[in-house]
């Protein structure tokens, strides 16, 4: 695999961590930001990821899961799964008094747009 560049998501507003995640792993191919403890959230976010890919599919929704967002007191985590690799996804932390939330929703999928991996 290519290396991944985490970097343009520190433009992010409210900016804390980032990585790119193995869902079938639930190991951080990439990772970058400091305050939580990335691996033990790729593990823990891919089986969020897996059980609402089996939620979605048990209730026949015949459509696909853009992002998911979990919403504490003081930060938003939002979860991108990429379009051209299922099996990995974008894992967003956020301080939510500094961001906006549609506007990084907007630049988390440029990102993934620029995103170069084998």
């Amino acid at each position: 695999m290519a290396r991944i560049s985490l970097l343009p998501l520190r433009n992010v507003d409210g900016y804390v961590a980032s990585a790119v995640v193995d869902m079938d792993s639930g190991m951080c191919l990439a990772q970058d930001g400091t305050g939580v403890n990335l691996d033990l959230a790729a593990a823990g976010n891919s089986e969020v990821v897996k059980s609402k890919m089996k939620t979605a599919a048990s209730l026949k929704l015949n459509d696909k899961i853009e992002d998911i967002l979990i919403t504490l007191g003081k930060q938003y985590h939002l979860i991108r799964p990429l379009e051209r690799n299922g099996q990995l996804f974008i894992y967003l932390v956020l301080d939510r008094s500094k961001s906006n939330l549609a506007l990084a929703r907007h630049e988390l999928r440029a990102y993934e747009g620029e995103l170069e991996y084998s």
